[in-house]
């Protein structure tokens, strides 16, 4: 990077612990949640949101998006939900001047720079799939015409860890779409006391933007520009190919995996610590990225048998496991 360059970022990557604590003002705590989303946007990726009601999951991202200065759009995912409740579809319009009668494609809530698919296990396969090319590609197919999606473009899909009845799991192939698997706890003792304080009142905290679109899309480049040593590089090269039980190092993996992560893993690990360096304004990944973010990379890509499930060990347990013993 060019001088020039180089001091223009960091005006950028300083404003990203402002936006933090513009987040910070509407949300209480849940900040390693905050800063995963964050960093799946810095990657250029999606993010699956996993928690019970009640964790502000949809607040969270509403108030990002404002912050953000992003447009936002939120679908229910519902068991009679279709494609094109999501993509958009095309109308049948009349022009008044020559009588001639055209189809015109009404877009979906799939245009806007940040698509919340709320509870997206409650619909079936063939819409979930509708999602698949506008996560890979950023853009859909209608009618033999290719639309780009709106730059840039993030997916956060939630869902519900305690009711399965009547939901459709995710294939592991859209799974395998999403960057991060990001798990949402409970808040802290005090946090839930702030909670209650903070939001049965009448005040409405004011959230600011501190970036534009156009900004986020230059971090977006920038991350990609991070540089990450050969050494630690190999690091995530041997810990995804370690989550593979033919010819895993480890015993665990062996006893416990069906089968493991793939190379795209590995890509994600990548980026992922190259985004969470940016966002902790550095130029360079350090060994702590990977380790922090290896188990949302991962615990998605991970594959359990029954004998794991049956004695309730995690894919959590078995990365936590490989950190340990793959070593650096």
């Amino acid at each position: 990077m060019e001088k020039l360059e180089l001091s223009h970022y960091k005006t950028l990557v300083a404003k990203l612990p402002l936006l933090k604590k513009e987040i910070a003002k509407v949300i209480v705590g849940q900040q390693e949640a905050i800063d995963e989303i964050l960093i799946s946007l810095l990657a250029s990726g999606h993010c699956l949101l996993e928690g019970v009601p009640g964790l502000a999951k949809t607040l969270m991202v509403k108030t990002m998006s404002e912050a953000l200065h992003m447009s936002f759009k939120r679908i229910q995912f519902t068991p009679d939900l279709m494609p094109g409740d999501i993509v958009g579809t095309e109308i049948l319009e009349e022009d008044h001047e020559t009588g001639r009668k055209f189809f015109k494609f009404n877009q979906g809530p799939v245009f806007a720079n940040v698509v919340l698919a709320d509870e997206i296990n409650r619909t079936p396969p063939k819409t979930q799939a509708a999602l698949l090319e506008a996560m890979q590609e950023k853009s859909v197919t209608y009618g033999g015409t290719n639309y780009e999606l709106p730059g840039p473009f993030l997916i956060i899909a939630t869902q519900n860890p305690i009711e399965q009845a009547g939901t459709y799991p995710l294939p592991e192939a859209q799974l395998d779409r999403f960057l991060l698997y990001i798990k949402l706890s409970y808040p802290g003792e005090q946090e839930e006391l702030d909670i209650l304080k903070g939001t049965t009142g009448s005040f409405k905290a004011n959230v600011n933007r501190v970036l534009a679109d156009i900004e986020i899309v230059e971090l977006q480049k920038l991350t990609r520009q991070v540089h990450i040593s050969d050494d630690l590089i190999q690091w995530i090269n041997k810990l995804v190919r370690a989550t593979r039980p033919d010819g895993s190092p480890s015993d665990f993996v062996k006893e416990w995996c069906d089968w493991g992560a793939g190379p795209r893993a590995g890509q994600a690990l990548v980026l992922c610590a190259k985004a969470r360096a940016v966002l902790n304004e550095r130029f360079a990944v350090i060994p702590e990225d990977i380790q922090t973010l290896a188990y949302p990379v991962l615990r998605h890509r991970i594959a359990m048998n029954f004998r794991a499930e049956a004695e309730n060990i995690s894919t959590d347990q078995v990365i936590d496991q490989l950190l340990r013993t793959v070593k650096n």
